[in-house]
């Protein structure tokens, strides 16, 4: 039998190295298109918000100094509705009707949705409503963006992208945070799903929106979180403070709930009480000025960032143990929520931080956490928040922009467990529920949270009929 020698070593390559010269070219000129529709689109909602919030700065000292401005408020009420009424009843929808365009493109965003807002959010704050700034900076930015996409005569499809990006320039920036402002305008669209088509428009929009603001002098408050260590780089973890922070985020969850909920129930209420639109300010305005003799304090009011009042509660106030009053997270829930139901305009955003950095200032002393009182606020103000917007990601991420990245495990709990617990529920109406947080959720594919919340509804009423046919 011959001997038969070594078998030789062989490899065969089935799948070659493969590079695409054609690929790289279409992406490069992606990108350069979109760097050229948006950069000078997001120059321009910038320079917007930057008026926006220089106007803000001046509305909110003047009625500080002139607190009789107050009395006011539902005659600037009456105002602000008729000029919606005259003007607007196109751009009502607001925030939501943005949404709405992006997701089934129709009529589209009217340019005079920017103007409208910015008088009504500055006559509300001048007057003393308590209402926010990210409404009137995304409305600005989806506006802009709307009119800029007509002008070039854009296609369905970059048309969206082009709103998405107006999103991510106006919520940049408006609260300095660009990276967020990316995030939320793919992320706040559908619950549980990303828009990433608009993944590069949206960050070029809005690095170039908050760049724009800040070279024309706009300083953003700073917030500092010194209980823990403010590095990039976290520390170890404490297993009983993230303890601690799993069941403040709960509660969290639970409040955003609560503020939601108000504020749709209210507006619900001020629809079928009042059948005059024009009256509705003009009552809610009164009830506001009755609130505010029935507790004796403005702390309340406006935006709620800072106050000439070294007493007064704050956002800023609300990081320091004692702060805070112990029910001050819910008169600012029923204030907003009475503010922004009957007919004034702002956003929702900056009370939102509010309630949650006073909520965060009360649980971090009922927890036995006093000494991370600024955490717990910090917590708080991002927490809610993202419960509230059903955006965990993107207020994760403000936080570290805001606070520094060392607390960022313990904000990614706050925000997703927050996020879980507010259920399927929102400011925004609008939203759709891409992936339902529960797998058990009975809800239908792509419906919005408008829908699904009419739905629940309408259950309960079937479940109270059935029980008072047994009864």
């Amino acid at each position: 039998m011959e001997k038969q020698g070594p078998v030789p070593f062989r490899i065969e390559v089935n799948m070659p190295f493969r590079w695409d010269l054609r690929e790289h070219v279409t992406q490069g000129r992606y990108f350069l298109k979109w760097l050229f529709i948006v950069a000078p689109v997001a120059a321009v909602i910038g320079a917007a918000c930057a008026l926006f919030l220089w106007s803000l700065e001046q509305v909110t000292r003047t009625r500080e100094l002139n607190p009789d401005l107050l009395y006011f408020l539902p005659l600037a009420g009456l105002l602000i509705a008729a000029l919606y009424q005259w003007l607007g009843r196109s751009v009502e929808g607001g925030n939501n009707l943005i949404m709405e365009q992006i997701h089934e493109p129709g009529g589209g965003v009217p340019s005079r949705m920017a103007p409208l807002v910015l008088i009504g959010t500055l006559a509300t704050h001048l007057f003393g409503g308590s209402a926010g700034r990210e409404g009137t900076a995304v409305q600005m930015g989806g506006s802009i963006a709307g009119t800029f996409g007509r002008l070039l005569r854009l296609k369905e499809q970059d048309t969206r992208i082009l709103l998405m990006a107006g999103i991510a320039g106006g919520f940049g920036a408006v609260f300095g945070t660009p990276l967020a402002g990316a995030v939320f305008a793919m992320e706040v669209l559908a619950l549980g799903r990303m828009s990433y088509e608009a993944l590069i428009p949206c960050l070029i929009a809005a690095v170039v929106g908050d760049q724009v603001c800040v070279a024309l002098g706009i300083r953003h408050t700073p917030y500092e979180i010194t209980s823990v260590f403010a590095s990039a780089r976290a520390p170890q973890l404490d297993a009983l403070l993230l303890g601690k922070v799993a069941l403040a985020a709960v509660a969290f969850g639970l409040a955003s709930v609560l503020f939601a909920e108000l504020q749709h129930s209210l507006n619900h209420v001020f629809k079928k009480a009042i059948r005059r639109p024009l009256l509705r300010p003009v009552v809610g305005g009164l009830i506001l000025i009755a609130l505010v003799q029935l507790l004796g304090t403005r702390d309340y009011l406006g935006l709620g960032v800072t106050s000439l009042d070294p007493e007064a509660v704050t956002i800023v106030s609300s990081f320091s143990p004692g702060g805070a009053d112990p029910w001050s997270w819910w008169w600012k829930i029923l204030f907003t929520a009475l503010t922004l139901s009957c007919g004034f305009k702002g956003g929702e955003v900056t009370p939102l931080f509010f309630i949650g950095a006073a909520l965060g200032n009360l649980l971090a002393a009922l927890l036995g956490a006093s000494a991370y009182t600024d955490l717990f606020a910090g917590l708080g103000f991002i927490a809610v928040f993202a419960g509230a917007t059903n955006t965990p990601l993107a207020c994760t991420i403000m936080g570290v922009e805001l606070f520094g990245g060392g607390a960022v495990v313990y904000m990614a709990v706050a925000c997703y467990l927050a996020y879980l617990f507010s259920g399927h529920t929102g400011v925004y109406l609008s939203q759709r529920i891409g992936v339902p947080k529960t797998a058990s959720a009975a809800l239908r594919p792509e419906a919005s949270l408008r829908g699904a919340r009419e739905e629940s509804a309408s259950l309960l009423e079937a479940i109270w009929r059935k029980l008072r046919g047994r009864r």
